[in-house]
């Protein structure tokens, strides 16, 4: 089954997996082979990582404050419920490394995926193994879509909510006031429907399903009505 990307996205969570790596990989050195400098650099990147993402967080909380308190000073009115701003007080600092920590941290971490020694065990306790992605539901399944007017054009947008690696196509059919009709099946979100606007103001409606293989899935989305003209 396939897995999510094991890094998140989110500084704070990044920031507790570089740390957990940082403590658990002794125990995985010599069975991974990987090195004392290896090591080094990783626990480096982790914690003065850790010191950027705290001061920025100290940073935008002292912002908010001082943003409320001119306000405040400048209009009156009742006094904020942060009270008046007081200093930051910052982490103690740690030595910088160079830009790149994320490019790293992958790269040290393939390698170790790499070797024959692996498995998801240490993966796990190292808090580098992706969480496995179940798929959706193909009997309900639903298309989300819109219809905008972009210069001369009718653009749809639909995607593949999270559900890619589990769908091939999407099916958009549209009625211009002579019955529903194929549009397109399409591979890539987002298509633009190209066929020309009328004299005159007429709406056109859309609607999409999901395809797997030759075969539709789920359920048909909601329509979506737009009136277009030249």
């Amino acid at each position: 089954m396939a897995k999510s990307n094991y890094l998140s996205a989110n500084d704070l969570a990044f920031v507790a997996q570089l740390q957990k790596y940082k403590l658990n990989i002794p125990s995985y050195a010599g069975t991974l082979e990987v090195g004392a400098p290896q090591m080094t650099s990783q626990a480096a990147d982790a914690d003065y990582l850790g010191y950027v993402v705290t001061c920025q967080q100290i940073m935008q909380a002292g912002a908010q404050q001082w943003t409320a308190w001119k306000n405040y000073t400048r209009t009156g009115g009742p006094i904020p419920a942060t009270g008046a701003p007081i200093p930051p007080v910052f982490p103690a600092s740690v030595p910088a490394v160079e830009p790149g920590i994320e490019g790293r941290f992958r790269a040290l971490v393939k390698q170790n995926k790499a070797h024959p020694n692996w498995n998801t065990a240490i993966g796990e306790a190292l808090g580098v193994e992706g969480a496995e992605q179940t798929g959706p539901d193909l009997t309900t399944i639903q298309p989300d879509i819109t219809a905008t007017i972009v210069g001369n054009h009718v653009e749809i947008g639909w995607g593949w909510q999270g559900f890619s690696a589990s769908l091939d196509q999407c099916e958009i059919q549209v009625d211009r006031g002579q019955g529903r009709i194929l549009l397109a099946i399409d591979t890539t979100p987002g298509y633009n429907d190209t066929f020309p606007f009328p004299a005159t103001p007429a709406k056109w409606t859309y609607w999409a399903i999901y395809r797997v293989g030759d075969q539709q899935v789920g359920l048909w989305s909601k329509p979506v009505t737009i009136t277009v003209s030249l």
